[in-house]
């Protein structure tokens, strides 16, 4: 069917900081070809459902938003499936649902205001073609930022765990250039940006030539007018000395490091193919801390991956202890199509994993509030993000990637000098000590 050019588009973004950042991608190339964006699927023309296919639940989510898309009156806008069940599922997607024209994967999104007219001329189109990082020269020049920006460095990912999508749906390991990065980030603090964060399946495997992320890390930090650094997801094997010198010798790197371990016990890591054991990530973690004694670290942990019997999750429990998180993410284990783990002998009964799940929740939640309680009484900088929920409240972020809501008609992107006064599970209260101008 033959459908008028769209004018208007939404793009929903599930799951990972990549897809987000992807997602603004996407409005961007969709904003040069004159469209307007709207904040409702009723005043869109084109919805682009940019997705994620690590959990069972999030790739069925899809599923549900689509067919919600179809208004009363029969009409529906053009319905684009992109990310990474479009990646996995490619054509079954069109098979499933007559109400999905385009299926657009996340390495061929560049192509999207092309695909698009294909769509609206009547063509059923499918697009999954995995050129590494050759999208990235076809999109248009960053022109609006936040006060918080993410920037994807690298893409892909070669450590093939026997859970995991990635490799299939994001491709092998593939990193963009340090002058083509190095330009992105200018862009983005011309653009307002403060904070860059860098985004990678595996970040830390990031190298151009000889350069390594530290290196990049310390081309961003001469950028004067970007005040933090970050990056995210880390493999615990590809934290080199020289990144953690980095943690103590760059003042703009913010003590924060999401470093996944995903069990506790070496035979699970084994049979996850983790490449890493309890040993080697508890020396990591004590190498960082000590090149930068106040990091925050966060973490991810898999309940009830194929065979874990109730030592192995104690195995984990008290690797939990060992570390001592900040901030840390959970999951039922969820059998993927065509990964290895989904054939395995010993699938968990959920009624274990959710027990499993709980405890191993409880522990975390206790760290967590551990960290915050620990922080008040400490004067320091945050970044404002957003507006709170009260009249008059924002909220910013600590170095250490805390939340802090505070009272101030200081706007989004101002750093402010505060007490941290009070704390709770998920967020610290601030008290006000001064605006850094300049800074």
């Amino acid at each position: 069917m033959t459908r008028t050019p769209p004018k208007t588009y939404l793009v929903k973004s599930f799951g990972c900081q990549m897809n987000v950042y992807d997602g603004e991608r996407m409005s961007e190339l969709l904003g040069a070809e004159g469209m307007t964006a709207v904040a409702s699927e009723a005043d869109a023309d084109l919805v682009v459902l940019n997705t994620c296919h690590i959990r069972e639940k999030a790739t069925e989510k899809v599923y549900s938003d689509i067919g919600r898309l179809r208004r009363e009156d029969g009409t529906r806008p053009i319905v684009t499936v992109a990310g990474c069940v479009a990646q996995a599922e490619g054509e079954e997607v069109l098979r499933r649902t007559r109400d999905v024209d385009l299926v657009v994967g996340p390495q061929a999104y560049h192509d999207l205001p092309a695909l698009v007219a294909r769509a609206a001329a009547g063509e059923r189109v499918t697009d999954l073609d995995l050129p590494g990082v050759a999208k990235f020269g076809k999109l248009p020049a960053r022109r609006k930022s936040g006060a918080s920006a993410f920037l994807t460095v690298q893409e892909g990912c070669d450590k093939f765990c026997t859970y995991c999508v990635v490799p299939y749906t994001r491709g092998g390991e593939v990193s963009r250039s340090f002058a083509a990065i190095v330009d992105e980030a200018k862009a983005l603090v011309d653009a307002g940006a403060k904070e860059i964060t860098l985004l990678g399946q595996n970040v830390n495997a990031w190298r151009d030539g000889e350069a390594g992320l530290e290196k990049l890390i310390v081309a961003l930090d001469a950028i004067p007018d970007l005040k933090r650094i970050r990056y995210t997801t880390s493999h615990p094997n590809d934290m080199t000395e020289g990144l953690i010198r980095a943690h103590a010798e760059v003042e703009k790197l913010m003590p924060f490091l999401h470093l996944p371990v995903q069990a506790g016990s070496d035979r699970i890591l084994k049979a996850m193919n983790r490449s890493h054991t309890t040993a080697s990530y508890l020396k990591v973690i004590g190498r960082v801390r000590a090149s930068r004694p106040d990091i925050a670290i966060s973490g991810d942990f898999i309940v009830g991956f194929p065979g874990e019997t109730e030592a192995d999750f104690e195995a984990t429990l008290q690797i939990i202890r060992d570390t001592d998180y900040a901030l840390a993410f959970s999951f039922k284990y969820s059998a993927r199509p065509g990964t290895p783990a989904a054939a395995m002998d010993g699938q968990i009964e959920p009624h274990v994993m959710d027990e499993r799940l709980q405890r191993l929740q409880g522990l975390l939640n206790e760290q967590q509030l551990a960290f915050n309680q620990a922080r008040v009484g400490q004067r320091t900088s945050i970044l404002l993000e957003r507006k709170g929920r009260l009249a008059g409240q924002m909220v910013g972020k600590t170095p250490w990637l805390q939340s802090v809501h505070v009272m101030t008609d200081a706007p989004v992107g101002a750093m402010l000098e505060v007490d941290l006064v009070s704390a709770g599970p998920n967020s610290l209260g601030g008290e006000i000590v001064r605006e850094m101008v300049g800074v």
